[in-house]
């Protein structure tokens, strides 16, 4: 399972990269291949500023749908339009050509309460 060091990660299995005033939102490994084939990622948000922990799109994946979670508050800037015609770039490259949204951050310091690469490694096992 890859988990990069440099990011940090939600316990809802999210991932976050922070490039100075924005960052990067998508989802794990570990979620992608729970999920299984991804065939549509729906975000409808861009443009709105949401709390930590709301829900900002959905995944669908061959046999479910999965809400997605910001894991930390802050204005959604810009959907990967990537994604509209190859969402199985979340499977494939979740952490690069995969991400799903940038935000500006509402509040860095909320990054304080989520998971190095360490401690997310023993959420899930």
């Amino acid at each position: 399972m890859n988990i990069p060091s440099d990011l940090k990660y939600s316990k809802d299995h999210e991932w976050i990269r922070v490039e100075e005033t924005c960052a990067y939102v998508g989802i794990t490994d570990f979620a992608q291949s729970q999920l299984g084939d991804i065939v549509f990622v729906d975000v409808t948000t861009v443009g709105e500023t949401l709390p930590q922990n709301e829900v900002f799109g959905t995944i669908e994946a061959v046999k479910t749908v999965s809400d997605a979670f910001l894991p930390v508050g802050g204005e959604i800037l810009e959907f990967n339009a990537s994604l509209n015609d190859s969402p199985e770039l979340v499977n494939s490259d979740p952490y690069g050509a995969g991400w799903m949204v940038k935000i500006r951050m509402t509040d860095p310091a909320e990054l304080d309460v989520l998971l190095d690469a360490e401690a997310y490694a023993k959420l899930i096992g």
